[in-house]
Order: structure tokens, then C-alpha cells, then sequence
């Protein structure tokens, strides 16, 4: 189940590969396409290689699987990161969509990131997921009150809001995350870790329980997951 690879490079490389042809693919087929991806320092390397696809760009429209309830002017926002890290270059004239808005609560704007993603009438076509230590992936936290409806596999694809950690918990900021639906709907997921303990983390998580671990609950699913891992971190 866990791909290997031998250098951060290949790694990068690697995910990159398999992240354009799912996007090659479907705009052949409907020439658009439409991809998630993560924020955090893990995929940067692989949105550097991204970036460089032979792809009619034009055609892609990005999003993110999660992001802080915060603007692109902050050090945390994951939109900056995206557009800094992959919309740059030939990727520069893709579409984004944003998860963060203005709005008067993160749960007004997460049902506005909803409708728009909504109205693209189409899944996923790629994803690029990262994982915390913890076992999280987009804003899915063990511990947090909206982790039952996040990992709730009949429910539609939405945007949620998630609340701020209490108590020191996870997360220190309120967030913005996809729902499983929206992965498990996806045509390519790829799961990017590196790291002796992340790999550790995901072997424990995946043999859990898939109403509290979220990759348990994406492997339960048969969400069309791919994981590619380097020891290098």
C-alpha cells in the first residue's frame, strides 16, 4: 500500500507524476479539471514539480483540502502557500478557489466555499493530502466536535467549519475543511509523508477505528488512495 522511494527528489517527483496524469486525464475527457491540495511544508517540493506539468492549465481550477480561518495576507494561510508553491509559472493561469472568506463566522464561510465548489458539478480529479502526527488530514482532528460529521461517509461533499481546540487541543485557530465525501468522491488521492514517524503514525492509523481515525476512515471507504512515502524529512 506504501509506495518507497529512495530521495526526497524521486519522492516529489513521483507524486507530482501521478497527480498530472489524473489531471491530464480528465481534461482530455472534459477539458477541465479540478484538484485539492494541502498546505504545510511537506508539499511544497511536489507543487515545485507540479507547477512544471505539461498540462493545459487553463483548463485546471485548484482548491485546498483545508485551510486556517484566516486571509492570504497572513504567514498562515495555506492559499498563500498554494499560489506561491503551485500557481506560479505555467500553473499560473489556473483558477482558484478559495475556502477562506471574509464572512461574519467560519461556519458562513465554509457554506460559501461549499457553493462554490459545489457549482463546478464535478469530483475531484487529483488530491494531495499530508498528515499531522496526530493521524490528521485536511482539518480532521481526533479529539474535535465536528470529527463524527467530517468522517460521515453519506453525507454530500461539503466545506465545514472547525472550531478552534480547547485546552491546548487541535487546532490552536478556527479552520476550514473538506469533508470525506468530497475524498472518497475524488478520483486520485495521493498521500504524501515522509519520515520514519509519519510512516509509523499512518500504519498505526490505518488499522484503526474509521469513526475516529481519519485514514481509517478513508481506507474503509475505498477512497482511491495512494500513499507515497520517503524516509528523508
Amino acid at each position: 500500500m506504501i509506495q518507497s522511494f529512495p530521495t526526497r527528489a524521486a519522492w516529489a517527483e513521483a507524486a507530482a507524476d501521478r497527480l498530472a496524469a489524473a489531471l491530464a486525464d480528465a481534461l482530455a475527457a472534459d477539458g477541465r479539471a479540478l484538484f485539492a491540495g494541502s498546505g504545510g511544508s511537506t508539499p511544497s517540493p511536489i507543487y515545485a514539480q507540479l507547477s512544471e506539468a505539461d498540462l493545459d492549465w487553463a483548463g485546471v481550477t485548484a482548491t485546498l483540502v483545508d485551510e486556517r480561518y484566516v486571509p492570504e495576507t497572513s504567514p498562515d494561510s495555506n492559499a498563500a502557500l498554494l499560489k506561491r508553491a503551485l500557481l506560479t509559472g505555467p500553473a499560473a493561469v489556473a483558477r482558484f478557489i478559495p475556502l477562506y472568506s471574509p464572512a461574519v463566522t467560519v461556519d458562513r464561510a465554509a457554506a460559501l466555499a461549499s457553493q462554490a465548489l459545489a457549482a463546478e458539478s464535478r469530483p475531484l480529479d487529483a488530491v494531495l493530502l499530508g498528515m499531522g502526527e496526530d493521524g490528521h488530514i485536511c482539518s480532521m482532528f481526533p479529539g474535535s466536535p465536528t470529527l463524527t460529521t467530517l468522517l460521515t461517509p453519506g453525507l454530500k461533499p461539503a466545506v465545514y467549519g472547525v472550531p478552534a481546540g480547547r485546552d491546548g487541543a487541535a487546532p490552536p485557530q478556527e479552520r476550514l475543511t473538506l469533508n470525506l465525501p468530497w475524498l472518497v468522491s475524488a478520483r486520485r488521492v495521493v498521500l504524501a509523508l515522509t519520515g520514519a514517524k509519519k510512516r509509523a503514525v499512518f500504519e498505526r492509523e490505518a488499522t484503526g477505528d474509521p469513526a475516529v481515525s481519519p485514514i481509517a476512515a478513508l481506507i474503509a471507504a475505498n477512497a482511491p488512495l495512494e500513499v507515497f512515502w520517503t524516509e528523508a524529512g
